[in-house]
């Protein structure tokens, strides 16, 4: 028996072209199920960062300190002009004052004014008895009559002399002589009239007035006394302008310029402030020290200041412009620097600054750089208190005290 074999049938065409999509579709299955769980592995990651980021931070936090600042520890910068001032001390003097004395010697008859009476200009102020030179007036009108006549007489003579010239019946010397008559009598005349006016001057004389207005500070005489030409009778001042001479040392005479303002106060008169302006520097020492006197003019319109008064104030030798400025105890000295601790959103900040003009009697600073008005700045010192620390206040008004300081520096006793 015969076995045959029947070979295989070939495949169809179209069995190898259907064999590979049987496959693809797991594929794309599994990619897609990969890329889901790498995204879900990123977020997971994501989240775990963001978790740890703010474990960390809240651990942070934890660590900061917070401090708790009392109302004055915390002040705001304010804006204003700054200056240096040099402290003086003197005395008040009259600007115009004058002695009146005597111009002529007589008794007096009466005087119309005591001390401490106000005066004007041309007012009486005494008198003298006139009756000696009204004589002398009298006398001297006489002798200028008598000189009058003679040149009346003389001015005859000459005019006859010159007919009698002309027909030569005299001759030119004798007429000469009359001529010289003439100009001798012209000449007693003027001498006779001058007398006169002094005469009229020394009668006017005996009556006295105020060469000035002002107030009455001395009278040196009274009436029924005799006085003699030059001798003092009143002295009488003008308080409308004094002058405040102060000693200053002479190595600080360099810092003092002629307008520079002067504030000063004066005893009696409680915190009233009054002003003036340098006026004159003395260019020598005053004998036994090194100071010179710097002469500082007052106005006194109101007439509240006297001659005399002391008082004591300070001359303004610097200014500054209109700045931040900043408290003196808020300044700190670093290695990087000048630098204030800035108080930011309740966080210490560091902030470096540039200082210009200081003035120690106050306690501030201009800032030329690094602060602006309104910044809130720590002005006490607490050592504790470093840059990155929060901070708490007692009181919300502690946070918001704005550091003001005087318009004026108080003048040094």
């Amino acid at each position: 028996m015969k076995n045959e074999t029947t070979s295989p049938l070939p495949p169809l065409p179209f069995a190898n072209t259907r064999r590979p999509r049987r496959w693809r579709a797991p594929v794309l299955i599994l990619l897609v199920l990969a890329l889901a769980g790498g995204g879900w592995t990123v977020m997971q990651s994501k989240q775990q960062s963001a978790r740890a980021a703010e474990a960390q931070a809240a651990k942070k936090q934890e660590k900061t300190p917070v401090h708790e600042l009392a109302q004055g520890d915390v002040a705001a910068i304010s804006a204003r002009a700054l200056s240096v001032s040099l402290p003086l001390s003197g005395s008040l003097a009259p600007l115009n004052q004058a002695t009146i004395k005597a111009k002529v010697s007589g008794e007096i008859r009466e005087t119309t004014v005591q001390e401490g009476q106000q005066v004007s200009s041309g007012q009486v102020l005494l008198r003298l008895d006139a009756a000696d030179q009204r004589a002398r007036l009298t006398q001297q009108q006489a002798m200028l009559d008598e000189a009058q006549a003679r040149l009346s007489m003389a001015s005859k003579n000459e005019a006859n002399s010159q007919a009698l010239l002309k027909q030569k019946y005299i001759s030119q010397t004798a007429y000469d002589t009359t001529q010289n008559s003439v100009d001798l009598a012209r000449a007693s005349v003027k001498s006779a009239a001058a007398m006169v006016e002094i005469a009229r001057i020394a009668l006017a004389d005996t009556v006295i007035r105020a060469p000035m207005a002002g107030i009455v500070s001395k009278r040196h005489v009274q009436a029924g006394e005799k006085v003699a030409p030059d001798m003092p009778v009143y002295t009488i001042v003008n308080l409308a302008q004094l002058t405040l001479e102060a000693p200053v040392p002479s190595a600080e005479i360099p810092r003092i310029r002629i307008g520079q303002e002067v504030r000063f106060k004066v005893d009696g008169f409680g915190a009233r402030d009054f002003t003036g302006k340098v006026a004159r520097i003395n260019p020598t020492t005053e004998s036994g020290s090194r100071a010179m006197l710097v002469y500082i003019a007052v106005d006194n319109g109101d007439g509240a200041l006297r001659g005399g008064m002391f008082a004591k104030g300070s001359i303004v030798t610097e200014r500054s412009s209109v700045a931040p400025m900043v408290p003196l105890t808020a300044v700190r000295t670093e290695k990087r620097g000048t630098v204030v601790y800035a108080v930011v959103d309740n966080k210490v900040v560091e902030q470096p600054v540039t200082l210009g003009l200081r003035n120690e009697d106050e306690g501030y600073a201009e800032v030329k750089e690094g602060l602006a008005a309104g910044t809130r700045v720590i002005v006490a010192r607490l050592d504790g208190v470093k840059p990155g620390h929060g901070v708490t206040f007692s009181a919300p008004s502690s946070a918001t005290a704005v550091a003001t300081p005087p318009a004026a520096p108080a003048p040094k006793g």
